[in-house]
């Protein structure tokens, strides 16, 4: 068991995982990343196409300065291993009555085009929503985002010092209840309220707090030259310099307990790899379904992983766009629904919306040139979780999705077939457990975020990473959620290391009395 002590094995090399395994690599553990995939990234995948690999997952980088931390821990930059593309338009927003609208993340840029847009009431009105969002943001980050957990204490400290974000901390005041109370424009309403579903929600349920993804976005938005998977294939390839030992097309099949705590995880040839410490970089779902093991599912309670949110069709493919609009897409565009109720009631009820907005990434055009010939496209339409795949919801997905763009002005040639669909029960076979959800927990309900599950499960040994533990969803917090993990293990490596377990009849560890601080549970 000693010779084991700093041995950390790291199950699923998505953000969360990868994070885990560099910072605890960097702290000098012994660190075994498996992943049942071919290769790292997790959600952030990507497809083949006649244009080369295409995106299937996460589209932009925000937070930059998150995964600027990870090289640093080797005295790296992350430029020199990738060519990181600033976005001077943060997402252009386009409605079936014409109307467009360019978001850049400058106050006063913004607040002019949305006076353009909707006139100088909305504009102002514009002004003070950004304010409230600022507020949010730098009232929650340290206490929620930044912390292993949220801590209620602090969080009341920090809203206390700015009254004016209190209006959007009502109980029950949902994300689109407050843009109603901001807005008069129902165009407005419609797009600020879309942040929801970039955490798996829906506006008329989740959070009013969750308007501060929009300063998050606000503060930059990077693309990366090649694709976004390219960020995990550098983190990989920074976790190996640091001695992380990644094991691709390795699925675990068991994570091993002795003595009440983990002592090891069995991979699906048999083998087994004793450590002192795995985080579980997979959805927590996985661990009640008993994906590897039974009796795993009192480790994160059922709060910590339902009701689950939201999922998605992704089509990803290479094309021509041609039409009235072609030339002016750029790398972030969003196709509004023309009402939005008609778009969130079919999913609440496991549907197929009949207009569904539609987010297009050009990943090509995110140098802001545009391609001469085939390029790649990335659409993602919001789904429900736990849909099986149904015999007609190709040629529906496909009608709603192209038909729809065509007599919006934007023509595909050719749009794509079958084998260009990601759908909801393929998310649930590549993410086990995961019905499909593409953001873990729901983030919906006023106290959403307090039911996340933290790092530290209640079986010693076995810590949690991803999306789908806390800080949440989206890319740079499921980072975040890997820099939680590797903070919880060496704290309780650390602890355990001022009394040494030994060794009883039978194979079962016993730890004495620890002198060091316990984890808090």
């Amino acid at each position: 068991m000693e010779s084991h002590a700093r041995s950390v094995v790291v199950i699923g090399a998505g953000m969360g995982g990868l994070a885990a395994a560099i910072r605890l690599a960097a702290a000098g553990c012994a660190v075994t990343l498996v992943e049942a995939a071919a290769s790292p990234g997790g959600k952030m995948r990507t497809l083949p196409s006649a244009a080369g690999p295409v995106d299937a997952g996460p589209t932009v980088l925000t937070l930059r300065q998150v995964f600027d931390d990870l090289f640093a821990l080797a005295g790296e930059r992350l430029e020199d291993h990738l060519t990181l593309l600033p976005q001077s338009i943060l997402a252009r927003h386009w409605w079936e009555d014409g109307s467009r609208l360019d978001l850049t993340g400058d106050r006063d840029i913004d607040t002019a085009a949305i006076a353009t847009l909707a006139g100088e009431g909305e504009g102002a009105a514009f002004r003070r929503f950004d304010h409230l969002a600022q507020g949010l943001h730098e009232a929650f980050d340290a206490p929620v985002m930044q912390a292993p957990q949220p801590r209620l204490g602090a969080i009341i400290r920090a809203t206390l010092a700015r009254p004016a974000i209190w209006p959007a901390l009502s109980p029950g005041l949902s994300l689109a209840g407050l843009l109603r109370r901001q807005f008069r424009d129902p165009r407005l309403i419609q797009l600020f309220a879309r942040y929801a579903t970039y955490v798996g929600g829906r506006p008329t349920h989740a959070p009013g707090v969750l308007a501060l993804i929009w300063r998050a976005e606000a503060a930059g938005v990077w693309a990366v030259k090649g694709g976004m998977h390219r960020l995990a294939l550098a983190l990989a390839d920074l976790a190996r310099r640091l001695g992380v030992d990644l094991r691709l097309s390795t699925p675990a099949r068991r994570i091993v307990r002795q003595g009440g705590r983990v002592t090891g995880v069995q991979l699906q040839d048999g083998s087994t790899l004793p450590c002192a410490a795995c985080v579980f970089a997979g959805d927590p779902a996985a661990l009640a379904s008993g994906y590897l093991g039974e009796g795993l599912g009192a480790a994160v309670p059922a709060r910590g992983t339902n009701p689950r949110s939201l999922s998605a069709w992704v089509w990803s493919f290479a094309a021509r766009a041609e039409g009235l609009l072609a030339a002016d897409l750029i790398h972030h565009n969003v196709f509004f629904s023309s009402d939005p109720k008609a778009e969130f009631g079919p999913l609440a009820k496991g549907e197929m919306p009949e207009a569904p907005t539609l987010y297009i990434c050009a990943e090509d055009r995110a140098a802001g040139l545009v391609p001469d010939g085939p390029e790649r496209f990335e659409i993602i339409v919001n789904a429900p979780p736990g849909r099986p795949d149904q015999p007609e919801d190709f040629a529906r997905c496909h009608a709603r999705t192209f038909q729809r763009l065509r007599q919006m002005g934007l023509i595909f040639t050719p749009e794509p077939g079958p084998e260009g669909l990601t759908t909801p029960a393929t998310l649930d076979r590549l993410f086990p457990g995961s019905s499909g959800s593409i953001y873990g927990r729901s983030p919906e309900g006023t106290f959403a975020a307090f039911a996340r599950p933290p790092a530290q499960t209640a079986l010693p040994g076995l810590y949690l990473a991803g999306g789908g533990a806390h800080p949440g969803a989206g890319v740079p917090m499921a980072a975040l959620s890997g820099k939680h993990a590797a903070a919880a293990v060496l704290e309780a490596l650390t602890s355990a290391s001022t009394s040494r377990p030994t060794a009883m009849p039978g194979g079962t560890l016993t730890g004495s009395v620890t002198t060091g601080r316990a984890p808090s549970r």
